[in-house]
């Protein structure tokens, strides 16, 4: 049985050090990104200093409201001893890169991010493996509009480079009061680990299952060949552990893993039956299958979307349709770079 949320303030974003749990406290910071409003990072108290799950987006008020809410703990940035990173992208690990500039704080992420973070190249662009996979999925214009995204000069400047150190699956950071074991979770990127507290009930969870979102998947410099494959797997492992409070990155905390698990596994059980049948109907590439689909709890069309959130959407649906392949639901063809689909038999 998952521990008891102790209270929280009724907006989530609300700044702050909001205790969850002993020794635990959840600062949410602000984010340049309209759909998401804010991150949580985690100050967990230890005598051999404090550890920070997560870290925010590298920006003057990310690292103010950061710093704020630390004082009123009794701490200061410097007394900050090591971040330990959920994943690569930037609203989880620049901040902690610019940090270690600062006051040579340790940095550790997930070994699978190594990929990603050895390929980036801002002047390739900041989607250039999406823009393949976008054009090989037949969604040719929203490929050339996402090519044609410009590069600002905060986003050329972002801290982007390697850990002090890499967390690999089944490694256990001890502290002087608690134990954190790690846990390997791609999808949402190849390289997501979840950190677990067994003792104290908690799953720190990254982007890896949130309260109320449907995390994107692959969405990263390299993205694997299956990344929906890869989260779904991921999601059973979660599943298959005891019973957790969920300490999320976006979104409040909530009182059961499980319960979300099963949610987000029903989810992707019903946008691959209704891919599936999209095919049926006769709609060959997953740019077809995703327009013919609705989008968000306000069930917009595709085209009602801003570009980006047509990239993810397209994308999302190319890999739903891989995983009807894997299950024999689906033929696969490719012809002329593009890739399209029929019922199998």
């Amino acid at each position: 049985m998952a521990v008891p949320i102790l209270e929280q303030p009724s907006d989530w974003t609300e700044p702050g050090a909001h205790p969850v749990a002993p020794g635990v406290h959840r600062i949410p910071l602000e984010l340049p990104i309209a759909s998401l409003h804010a991150v949580n990072v985690y100050v967990i108290e230890d005598p051999g200093g404090l550890v920070v799950v997560d870290s925010g987006w590298s920006m003057p008020d990310s690292r103010a409201a950061l710093q704020d809410a630390l004082r009123t703990l009794g701490h200061r940035l410097d007394d900050v001893s090591q971040f330990l990173i959920t994943h690569a992208h930037w609203d989880h690990y620049s901040q902690a890169l610019a940090l270690r500039d600062a006051f040579g704080t340790r940095v550790r992420i997930g070994r699978g991010e190594k990929p990603s973070l050895t390929a980036f190249d801002v002047s390739r662009g900041l989607h250039p493996r999406q823009v393949e996979l976008l054009r090989r999925a037949g969604a040719t214009d929203i490929a050339d509009q996402v090519a044609a995204f410009g590069v600002n000069a905060d986003e050329r400047d972002m801290p982007h480079t390697m850990p002090d150190a890499w967390l690999d699956d089944g490694e256990r950071v001890e502290l002087t009061r608690r134990g954190l074991d790690i846990f390997e979770t791609p999808g949402h990127t190849r390289g997501h680990i979840v950190l677990r507290d067994a003792a104290a009930g908690l799953l720190f969870s990254g982007d890896h299952v949130l309260p109320h979102i449907t995390p994107s998947i692959g969405l990263e410099t390299e993205p694997e060949a299956k990344p929906l494959r890869s989260y779904m797997a991921s999601l059973r492992i979660v599943r298959d552990m005891p019973d957790t409070l969920l300490l999320p990155a976006h979104g409040p905390v909530a009182t059961s893993v499980h319960t979300r698990v099963d949610q987000l596994l029903e989810h992707h059980r019903e946008r691959l039956d209704v891919a599936a049948q999209q095919v049926r109907d006769g709609h060959g590439t997953a740019f077809e299958v995703a327009a013919a689909m609705s989008w968000t709890r306000r069930r917009k069309k595709l085209d009602e979307l801003d570009v980006f959130s047509q990239m993810l959407a397209v994308l999302e649906i190319d890999a739903h349709l891989d995983v009807l392949v894997d299950q024999g639901v689906l033929d696969a063809h490719e012809s002329g770079g593009v890739r399209t689909y029929a019922i199998k038999g």
